[in-house]
């Protein structure tokens, strides 16, 4: 049997992080990712003619953690197209044209009265669980825009662009996603637009995480998975067995798990996970949408368009020009509540649901992951269900005796991004760094 320091499950941001941080600090590491790749719910593949990021995309200065690994590492951002032209629903449910600034006039009001307590909710981004959240941390999102007297123009508007940010339907998010965000930019609500939708990494995600790859000193290995994590022994003997599904097992002085609460019940633990994971993973967090890429007719004048929290797409937007053999097209990204309404198969359906959203647009095909069938993640980004963040989050950041957890799913600062992955990251590692060295 193999015996190292630690295992860490996965090699995403958090694994890949937190394995760089122990390797270089003396510890003998073994990361164990199951799929193919390394990345995570990041990865950047080569589809419809272009190389598009299906999972996470946007990074922004504002967001330290991953921003200190962008300056480490030499990467470099670039904006998102700016929009030329912008569509949503008029107050009888019909598209309407207009400019950038037209509606931004027309869901300021809103996107302010939606966070307008969140100085004294979330006081700092930092400590998301301090503040009067723990009195509001029962309302959902829907509740918020339920108290607002927003005409039916604005409303539509408005819950359409945080259906964008919270992947889910508004009645299962609590108001905490939204509070949490724009806490973490200060309480302003412009900059965590910009912050979670603006810029991407140059080279993609996939040349960020290599880099960070090739900094682990330690061993990588792909295509491995974790079938049971088993502690045993007491006190300085205090170690756990890990299994995979091959058989082999290795003996580590700690582990790391860097699954998602949804997915991490694909592991077996023994003894069985803390209670508080175990509740969470039986709730599942709020995230429940999709991301897809599509490919459109010709070369479209840069848009965004919004459609309704109700709509299989209910935010799209114009992100890259192709030409190629088979002529002009425009890359489309689309976001919506619900993944199991969008069916990459029929692309009818496709069209009827940009069509909902910008009329004018023929597509030619489309592509997504569907990260809630995937069973290393079970949810896009996390989003949390109304009371869970106050009730669970300081739980979920615990150590379970030599077993430690790394996720964007239990992070401070921006839970549910890239950077609240590094965070936990960097948490953990430091946390096993101090236990296991010498005294």
């Amino acid at each position: 049997m193999q015996s190292v320091d630690v295992v860490v499950i996965g090699a995403g941001f958090a694994g890949l992080v937190a394995s760089r941080e122990l390797g270089r600090a003396g510890f003998e590491v073994v990361t164990l990712e199951a799929r193919d790749r390394i990345g995570g719910r990041t990865w950047t593949d080569h589809r419809l003619g272009h190389d598009l990021e299906m999972g996470a995309n946007w990074i922004h200065w504002v967001q330290p953690h991953v921003w200190a690994e962008a300056t480490r590492y030499g990467r470099e951002i670039v904006r998102s197209p700016a929009a030329e032209e912008a569509y949503w629903r008029g107050a009888d449910g019909t598209p309407r044209k207009g400019g950038l600034a037209e509606f931004m006039a027309l869901i300021d009001e809103g996107q302010q009265l939606v966070i307008d307590d969140v100085r004294e909710a979330m006081p700092r981004g930092t400590e998301p669980t301090t503040g009067r959240i723990q009195e509001l941390d029962a309302l959902s999102l829907q509740d918020r825009f339920d108290a607002l007297d927003l005409d039916p123009e604005a409303r539509a508007a408005n819950e359409s662009v945080w259906v964008g940010h919270v992947n889910a339907p508004l009645d299962q998010v609590g108001l905490s996603s939204a509070l949490r965000w724009v806490s973490a930019t200060g309480g302003h609500w412009q900059l965590m637009h910009e912050a979670s939708a603006t810029f991407r990494v140059v080279d993609g995600m996939r040349g960020f995480t290599n880099r960070v790859a090739a900094d682990v000193p330690g061993e990588i290995r792909l295509n491995t998975t974790v079938a049971s994590v088993t502690r045993q022994g007491d006190g300085a003997d205090a170690h756990a067995i890990v299994e995979t599904a091959d058989g082999e097992q290795i003996r580590a002085r700690r582990v790391v798990t860097t699954l998602p609460v949804n997915a991490i019940a694909g592991i077996r633990f023994d003894p069985p996970l803390p209670e508080v994971w175990q509740r969470q993973n039986t709730e599942t967090v709020a995230s429940q949408g999709t991301k897809v890429w599509i490919r459109a007719q010709g070369h479209l004048p840069r848009f965004f368009a919004y459609a309704s929290q109700h709509d299989p797409i209910s935010v799209l937007k114009a992100e890259f020009y192709c030409s190629d053999e088979h002529g002009d097209s425009t890359i489309l990204v689309g976001f919506g509540p619900d993944h199991t309404r969008i069916d990459l198969d029929d692309l009818a359906g496709i069209q009827a649901a940009v069509d909902a959203c910008r009329p004018g647009v023929t597509v030619v095909e489309a592509t997504a992951h569907d990260w809630m069938t995937d069973p290393l993640a079970r949810n896009t980004w996390m989003t949390h269900r109304p009371g869970q963040l106050t009730r669970d989050l300081a739980e979920l950041q615990q150590p379970d005796g030599v077993v430690h957890f790394a996720t964007t799913d239990n992070a401070n600062l921006w839970g549910g991004f890239i950077d609240g992955a590094i965070e936990s990251g960097l948490r953990e590692a430091r946390r096993i760094a101090e236990a296991l060295a010498p005294r």
